[in-house]
Protein backbone atom coordinates (compact mmCIF):
# COMPACT_ATOMS: atom_id res chain seq x y z
CA UNK A 1 0.00 0.00 0.00
CA UNK A 2 1.26 3.47 -0.83
CA UNK A 3 2.57 5.48 2.08
CA UNK A 4 -0.01 8.14 1.16
CA UNK A 5 -2.73 5.75 2.33
CA UNK A 6 -1.16 5.20 5.74
CA UNK A 7 -3.73 6.50 8.23
CA UNK A 8 -1.00 7.60 10.62
CA UNK A 9 -0.09 10.43 8.26
CA UNK A 10 -3.24 12.24 9.36
CA UNK A 11 -1.85 12.31 12.89
CA UNK A 12 1.31 14.16 11.90
CA UNK A 13 0.97 17.81 12.98
CA UNK A 14 2.23 19.98 10.12
CA UNK A 15 0.02 23.03 9.59
CA UNK A 16 1.83 25.07 12.26
CA UNK A 17 5.05 24.53 10.27
CA UNK A 18 3.65 26.55 7.39
CA UNK A 19 3.77 29.67 9.56
CA UNK A 20 6.98 31.60 8.95
CA UNK A 21 8.62 34.17 11.19
CA UNK A 22 10.25 37.31 9.80
CA UNK A 23 13.64 35.64 10.22
CA UNK A 24 12.40 32.57 8.30
CA UNK A 25 11.33 34.81 5.42
CA UNK A 26 14.62 36.68 5.37
CA UNK A 27 16.61 33.44 5.33
CA UNK A 28 14.54 31.79 2.58
CA UNK A 29 14.62 34.86 0.34
CA UNK A 30 18.29 35.78 0.73
CA UNK A 31 19.87 32.36 1.19
CA UNK A 32 21.47 32.38 -2.27
CA UNK A 33 22.67 36.00 -2.25
CA UNK A 34 25.98 35.60 -0.34
CA UNK A 35 27.08 32.73 -2.58
CA UNK A 36 26.20 34.65 -5.75
CA UNK A 37 28.08 37.72 -4.52
CA UNK A 38 31.24 35.80 -3.56
CA UNK A 39 31.28 33.85 -6.83
CA UNK A 40 30.95 37.04 -8.90
CA UNK A 41 33.64 38.87 -6.92
CA UNK A 42 36.05 35.96 -7.39
CA UNK A 43 35.18 35.77 -11.09
CA UNK A 44 35.80 39.52 -11.41
CA UNK A 45 39.38 38.89 -10.27
CA UNK A 46 39.55 35.94 -12.72
CA UNK A 47 39.76 33.39 -9.91
CA UNK A 48 37.39 31.12 -11.78
CA UNK A 49 38.34 27.78 -10.25
CA UNK A 50 38.00 29.22 -6.76
CA UNK A 51 34.67 30.75 -7.76
CA UNK A 52 33.21 27.44 -8.98
CA UNK A 53 32.36 25.96 -5.55
CA UNK A 54 30.57 29.18 -4.62
CA UNK A 55 28.66 29.09 -7.91
CA UNK A 56 27.69 25.50 -7.13
CA UNK A 57 26.30 26.48 -3.72
CA UNK A 58 24.52 29.45 -5.29
CA UNK A 59 22.88 27.06 -7.75
CA UNK A 60 21.86 24.71 -4.93
CA UNK A 61 20.40 27.50 -2.79
CA UNK A 62 18.80 29.05 -5.86
CA UNK A 63 17.05 25.75 -6.49
CA UNK A 64 15.88 25.71 -2.87
CA UNK A 65 14.55 29.25 -3.17
CA UNK A 66 12.82 28.60 -6.50
CA UNK A 67 11.42 25.29 -5.25
CA UNK A 68 9.82 27.06 -2.30
CA UNK A 69 8.47 29.58 -4.77
CA UNK A 70 6.81 26.79 -6.76
CA UNK A 71 4.81 25.87 -3.65
CA UNK A 72 4.35 29.46 -2.39
CA UNK A 73 6.33 28.70 0.76
CA UNK A 74 8.65 31.70 0.67
CA UNK A 75 6.37 33.66 2.98
CA UNK A 76 5.68 36.18 0.20
CA UNK A 77 2.63 37.28 -1.75
CA UNK A 78 1.95 35.64 -5.12
CA UNK A 79 3.18 38.75 -6.97
CA UNK A 80 6.41 38.86 -4.97
CA UNK A 81 6.89 35.12 -5.51
CA UNK A 82 6.46 35.64 -9.27
CA UNK A 83 9.22 38.26 -9.14
CA UNK A 84 11.55 35.89 -7.25
CA UNK A 85 11.01 33.18 -9.86
CA UNK A 86 11.55 35.67 -12.68
CA UNK A 87 14.84 36.94 -11.21
CA UNK A 88 16.03 33.38 -10.56
CA UNK A 89 15.21 32.53 -14.18
CA UNK A 90 17.68 35.17 -15.33
CA UNK A 91 20.29 34.27 -12.72
CA UNK A 92 20.06 30.50 -13.23
CA UNK A 93 19.55 30.46 -17.00
CA UNK A 94 16.24 28.56 -17.08
CA UNK A 95 12.59 29.64 -17.14
CA UNK A 96 11.54 28.90 -13.58
CA UNK A 97 7.86 29.03 -14.48
CA UNK A 98 8.53 26.11 -16.85
CA UNK A 99 10.25 24.21 -14.05
CA UNK A 100 7.36 25.10 -11.74
CA UNK A 101 4.76 23.75 -14.19
CA UNK A 102 6.52 20.39 -14.47
CA UNK A 103 7.32 20.20 -10.76
CA UNK A 104 3.68 20.61 -9.72
CA UNK A 105 2.74 17.91 -12.22
CA UNK A 106 5.53 15.80 -10.75
CA UNK A 107 3.72 15.95 -7.41
CA UNK A 108 0.45 15.01 -9.07
CA UNK A 109 1.77 12.21 -11.30
CA UNK A 110 4.90 11.20 -9.36
CA UNK A 111 6.92 8.62 -11.38
CA UNK A 112 4.02 7.92 -13.72
CA UNK A 113 3.84 8.39 -17.49
CA UNK A 114 2.75 12.05 -17.30
CA UNK A 115 5.64 13.00 -15.01
CA UNK A 116 8.07 14.82 -17.33
CA UNK A 117 10.27 15.85 -14.42
CA UNK A 118 10.51 12.39 -12.89
CA UNK A 119 11.07 10.27 -15.99
CA UNK A 120 14.86 10.25 -15.59
CA UNK A 121 14.48 8.51 -12.20
CA UNK A 122 14.04 5.24 -14.08
CA UNK A 123 17.41 5.64 -15.80
CA UNK A 124 20.81 4.49 -14.65
CA UNK A 125 22.96 7.17 -13.03
CA UNK A 126 25.19 7.66 -16.08
CA UNK A 127 22.15 7.88 -18.34
CA UNK A 128 20.58 10.64 -16.24
CA UNK A 129 23.86 12.57 -16.39
CA UNK A 130 23.91 12.39 -20.19
CA UNK A 131 20.20 13.16 -20.31
CA UNK A 132 20.70 16.53 -18.57
CA UNK A 133 20.60 18.89 -21.61
CA UNK A 134 17.61 17.03 -23.08
CA UNK A 135 15.89 17.17 -19.67
CA UNK A 136 16.03 20.98 -19.57
CA UNK A 137 14.73 21.23 -23.14
CA UNK A 138 11.83 18.86 -22.40
CA UNK A 139 10.89 20.83 -19.29
CA UNK A 140 10.53 24.01 -21.31
CA UNK A 141 8.81 22.28 -24.23
CA UNK A 142 6.23 20.64 -21.95
CA UNK A 143 5.41 23.97 -20.29
CA UNK A 144 5.03 25.72 -23.66
CA UNK A 145 2.62 22.99 -24.79
CA UNK A 146 0.55 23.60 -21.69
CA UNK A 147 -3.04 24.77 -21.97
CA UNK A 148 -2.32 27.20 -19.15
CA UNK A 149 -1.99 30.49 -21.01
CA UNK A 150 -0.52 32.27 -17.99
CA UNK A 151 2.22 29.66 -17.71
CA UNK A 152 3.03 29.91 -21.42
CA UNK A 153 3.25 33.73 -21.24
CA UNK A 154 5.52 33.62 -18.20
CA UNK A 155 7.81 31.03 -19.79
CA UNK A 156 8.03 32.94 -23.07
CA UNK A 157 8.89 36.15 -21.21
CA UNK A 158 11.65 34.45 -19.24
CA UNK A 159 13.07 32.73 -22.33
CA UNK A 160 13.02 36.05 -24.22
CA UNK A 161 14.96 37.93 -21.54
CA UNK A 162 17.47 35.08 -21.18
CA UNK A 163 17.89 35.05 -24.96
CA UNK A 164 18.75 38.76 -24.81
CA UNK A 165 21.16 38.54 -21.88
CA UNK A 166 23.31 35.68 -23.19
CA UNK A 167 24.38 37.17 -26.56
CA UNK A 168 24.85 40.62 -25.01
CA UNK A 169 27.22 39.20 -22.39
CA UNK A 170 29.42 37.69 -25.10
CA UNK A 171 29.03 40.54 -27.61
CA UNK A 172 30.19 43.15 -25.11
CA UNK A 173 32.80 40.79 -23.67
CA UNK A 174 31.81 40.88 -19.99
CA UNK A 175 34.00 38.14 -18.42
CA UNK A 176 32.17 38.02 -15.06
CA UNK A 177 28.81 37.54 -16.74
CA UNK A 178 30.23 35.08 -19.26
CA UNK A 179 31.66 32.97 -16.44
CA UNK A 180 28.38 33.05 -14.50
CA UNK A 181 26.29 32.07 -17.51
CA UNK A 182 28.59 29.16 -18.36
CA UNK A 183 28.56 27.97 -14.73
CA UNK A 184 24.76 28.11 -14.63
CA UNK A 185 24.46 26.27 -17.95
CA UNK A 186 26.59 23.47 -16.50
CA UNK A 187 24.39 23.47 -13.38
CA UNK A 188 21.22 23.17 -15.45
CA UNK A 189 22.68 20.26 -17.41
CA UNK A 190 23.20 18.36 -14.14
CA UNK A 191 19.76 18.99 -12.60
CA UNK A 192 18.29 15.76 -13.99
CA UNK A 193 20.83 13.83 -11.95
CA UNK A 194 21.14 15.91 -8.78
CA UNK A 195 17.57 17.22 -8.43
CA UNK A 196 15.60 14.19 -9.68
CA UNK A 197 17.58 10.96 -10.04
CA UNK A 198 19.25 11.18 -6.62
CA UNK A 199 15.93 11.48 -4.77
CA UNK A 200 13.78 9.12 -6.84
CA UNK A 201 15.91 6.35 -8.35
CA UNK A 202 14.86 2.79 -7.54
CA UNK A 203 11.62 4.05 -6.02
CA UNK A 204 8.07 3.07 -6.90
CA UNK A 205 4.44 3.98 -6.17
CA UNK A 206 4.74 2.60 -2.63
CA UNK A 207 7.80 4.52 -1.43
CA UNK A 208 8.19 7.07 -4.19
CA UNK A 209 10.95 9.32 -2.85
CA UNK A 210 14.14 9.10 -0.82
CA UNK A 211 15.22 11.10 2.20
CA UNK A 212 18.38 12.02 4.08
CA UNK A 213 18.42 11.35 7.80
CA UNK A 214 21.96 12.40 8.73
CA UNK A 215 21.94 15.83 10.40
CA UNK A 216 25.29 17.03 9.04
CA UNK A 217 24.59 15.82 5.52
CA UNK A 218 21.35 17.83 5.59
CA UNK A 219 23.14 20.93 6.83
CA UNK A 220 25.70 20.55 4.04
CA UNK A 221 22.94 20.16 1.41
CA UNK A 222 20.69 22.91 2.81
CA UNK A 223 17.88 20.46 3.71
CA UNK A 224 17.20 19.86 0.02
CA UNK A 225 17.15 16.07 0.41
CA UNK A 226 14.25 15.72 2.83
CA UNK A 227 12.42 14.72 -0.31
CA UNK A 228 10.03 12.08 0.97
CA UNK A 229 8.90 14.50 3.68
CA UNK A 230 8.43 17.21 1.07
CA UNK A 231 6.24 14.98 -1.10
CA UNK A 232 4.09 14.06 1.88
CA UNK A 233 3.62 17.67 3.02
CA UNK A 234 4.56 20.01 0.14
CA UNK A 235 3.19 23.12 1.86
CA UNK A 236 5.88 22.96 4.56
CA UNK A 237 8.81 25.31 3.69
CA UNK A 238 12.29 23.86 3.42
CA UNK A 239 13.46 25.60 6.58
CA UNK A 240 10.92 23.58 8.59
CA UNK A 241 11.60 20.16 7.02
CA UNK A 242 13.95 18.94 9.80
CA UNK A 243 11.15 19.41 12.33
CA UNK A 244 8.66 17.77 9.97
CA UNK A 245 10.96 14.76 9.55
CA UNK A 246 11.16 14.43 13.33
CA UNK A 247 7.38 14.50 13.68
CA UNK A 248 6.86 11.91 10.95
CA UNK A 249 9.38 9.63 12.65
CA UNK A 250 7.54 9.98 15.96
CA UNK A 251 4.19 9.03 14.41
CA UNK A 252 5.57 6.38 12.04
CA UNK A 253 8.68 4.89 13.71
CA UNK A 254 8.61 1.84 11.46
CA UNK A 255 8.61 3.86 8.23
CA UNK A 256 11.22 2.42 5.88
CA UNK A 257 12.73 5.11 3.68
CA UNK A 258 15.59 4.85 1.22
CA UNK A 259 18.51 7.21 1.81
CA UNK A 260 19.73 9.66 -0.85
CA UNK A 261 23.33 8.97 0.15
Amino acid sequence: MSILHDKRLKSVPWKDLTQMTLLDRIIENTISLPWLTISLVLAYFQLYFIALPFSFVFFLTGLRQSHNGFHYTLGLSKKATWFVLFINSLLMLAAMHAIKYNHLRHHKYCLHENDVEGNCARMKAWQSLLYGPIFIFKQHAAALRSKESKTVKNVLLEILVIALIVPLAFYFGIPVLQYHLLAMAIGEFFTAFFAVWTVHHDCDEHVFARTLSNKWKNIFTYNMFYHLEHHLFPKVPTIKLPELAKRIKEEMPDLKAKEVF
